[in-house]
């Protein structure tokens, strides 16, 4: 199934998202991803990614049926196609920890996502400096309901508690966690545990990259 998405100007009132869902609905098209973006300053913006499995539907020329309708619902201004955030922006890692922990994994993250992004792959890298139990599980927990994340890196000196709880939660839920080598319960609740905070940005997004010869799973319950 081939991956689509629009990007439409609509004005603030109700039932606009209903309108457009029930466009792709009586087209069968399978929605995957809903953002609706607010702006002060002019009208807000719904993005919709979606596919089709009917083949005749998911042609340039079934497409442009598509956002045709999709322009006649009442209240959108514009509707314009556009590459999905999963082609450009591709698979997610995130960072979050102590400033400085962070930012030596995303040195490492980032230099090694550089490489596999030159050789087609998309992968990128957000980071998050946080401090205190409550709001590090807090986000932990979210980190599941953000789009496209791939793995997250736990980078500090004392993590423990409630995070370690919420780290067997995403887990449990198929994210992949690493660890620095710190002080609490975290590095035991982890996937993986590297000491070297550089390293642990490398493994990161070689983990998650298809151009990479890293098999996390082989690598669980390790420390480096």
């Amino acid at each position: 199934m081939a991956d689509h998405a629009v990007l439409t100007a609509v004005s603030n009132q109700p039932g606009i998202l209903f309108g457009l869902t029930r466009v792709l609905a009586d087209r069968c098209a399978n929605i995957n991803y809903v953002d609706i973006i607010h702006h002060q300053d002019r009208e807000a913006e719904i993005y919709l990614e979606f596919s089709i499995e009917d083949a005749a539907a998911g042609t340039s020329a079934g497409i442009s049926a598509i956002v045709a309708e999709l322009a006649q619902v009442p209240g959108v201004t514009s509707v314009a196609l556009t590459p999905s955030l999963k082609k450009i922006y591709g698979k997610r890692i995130i960072i979050m920890g102590g400033g400085a922990q962070v930012g030596q994994v995303a040195l490492g993250a980032i230099a090694e996502a550089d490489r596999h992004n030159i050789r087609g792959e998309r992968i990128s890298v957000d980071t998050i400096p946080l401090v205190g139990e409550e709001e590090l599980a807090g986000a932990v927990r979210a980190v599941v309901r953000l789009p496209r994340v791939r793995l997250l890196v736990l980078a500090g000196s004392l993590m423990g508690g409630d995070i370690a709880s919420a780290v067997e939660e995403v887990r449990q839920k198929g994210m992949i966690v690493i660890s620095l080598n710190m002080a609490g319960s975290v590095p035991d609740m982890a996937d993986l545990v590297v000491s070297d905070p550089v390293q642990a940005g490398v493994m990161a997004v070689m983990a998650v990259a298809d151009t990479a010869k890293f098999d996390i799973v082989r690598q669980q319950k390790r420390k480096y």
